[in-house]
């Protein structure tokens, strides 16, 4: 049972990239105010709100009266739902409905959705007369804690997960927790992957809390508010440590190397969504460390313990239908974005909490621990 939605305060968590820094703000009942927020910060814009066809019907209009009481005039475009909307085709119709509305670049695009409007529309953004101000409101549990922050924006190709896109931070982030009530539980555990994530690279207390209170998280109480502001206070430190990683930004990618080769072998389709893939990336990433000396397999087992209790996949004998064998998983592996010159780059642990970046990881070794996996 979810807990009613209310305009309370606001939990504000800043991100500082000095001129380009930006607020992300937490609680329930928070789309109402969003127009006053936004013209706070953005006066006199115009905007567009791009939603997909699950999002829209259910609050775009509701966005909209919220800006139009703040002055905010709004156009709407829509595009398809799921993954498959980041491609070339979408990001031109998002583009050209942008350019439809005659919006100038002083005006705003609102990703009103997941993480893919999130990337798509933050993408069309900075494309658009060389770069347009956009503002996040994630309404997914994942785009939450992870997409809707940092300033990452692209589009998949069949060549690998986004492979084009370009660094462009938002100017506000507005995350209604009271939208995650009505995810369906496959979504919310999807993005419950990236808040186990945090405790998993640096804060063992908060995976230890995670441990005990995550029933909260998913039934709405306040458990959820501090599990999404724990999770964005995490990414917004590594944010403004190195935007563009470079270094340690990376270190959020754990799990997202396994993760992702597993996205494109089923083809961006719903039989393994990204929080999915991430979840049993994350277990091979602590599998693969203890497999190397590096971490025990106690700490594997205690990972996978707890992503397997709030119903995540962790075994890829749970992806329905056939994948490639290792060769081609180490095929798609090389697409990924932390390949630099031809060798790997993975992120692994020493342990709950202890990741690290591991660079020149042989190729060899991961494929005999796929090889054995599959």
């Amino acid at each position: 049972m979810t807990h009613p939605a209310s305009s309370s305060a606001a939990i504000r968590v800043g991100v500082d990239l000095g001129a380009r820094s930006y607020d992300i703000l937490i609680g329930r009942g928070l789309i109402d105010d969003a127009g006053a927020e936004i013209a706070r910060r953005l006066p006199k814009v115009r905007a567009a709100i791009v939603a997909d066809a699950h999002v829209g019907p259910l609050y775009r209009q509701r966005l909209a009266d919220a800006l139009e009481a703040s002055g905010i005039a709004s156009v709407g475009i829509d595009v398809p739902a799921g993954e498959g909307s980041k491609n070339f085709a979408i990001l031109e119709s998002v583009v050209r409905g942008i350019l439809a509305a005659r919006l100038e670049r002083g005006d705003i695009v609102v990703a009103l959705g997941g993480g893919v409007i999130g990337d798509l529309s933050g993408f069309a953004a900075a494309i658009v007369r060389r770069g347009m101000r956009f503002v996040q409101v994630p309404t997914s549990l994942l785009a939450q804690v992870d997409s809707s922050v940092g300033g990452k924006t692209g589009i998949n190709t069949p060549e690998g997960k986004n492979l084009v896109g370009a660094f462009h931070q938002p100017s506000l982030v507005i995350a209604d927790t009271a939208l995650l009530d009505t995810l369906t539980p496959r979504e919310f555990r999807a993005g419950y992957a990236e808040v186990a994530k945090y405790g998993l690279i640096d804060d063992p207390a908060f995976f230890a809390w995670l441990e005990g209170n995550w029933r909260g998280v998913f039934a709405g109480g306040p458990e959820r508010e501090h599990a999404v502001a724990t999770s964005c206070r995490a990414k917004a430190k590594v944010v403004g440590a190195d935007e563009t990683e470079t270094g340690d930004r990376a270190l959020l990618n754990l799990g997202h190397t396994f993760g992702h080769a597993l996205e494109a072998a089923t083809g961006y389709s719903q039989r393994l969504v990204h929080g999915e893939g991430v979840s049993i990336g994350m277990v091979l990433a602590h599998r693969f460390s203890a497999r190397m000396n590096l971490a025990s397999p106690d700490d594997a087992a205690r990972v996978t313990t707890h992503l397997r209790a709030v119903g995540l996949p962790t075994e890829l004998s749970e992806i329905p239908g056939d994948l490639p064998d290792a060769d081609g998983l180490m095929a798609l592996i090389a697409q990924d974005k932390k390949v630099s010159r031809g060798t790997l780059t993975f992120i692994l642990t020493r342990g709950i909490g202890q990741a690290f970046i591991a660079k020149d990881v042989p190729p060899s070794a991961v494929r005999d621990f796929l090889a054995d996996t599959l």
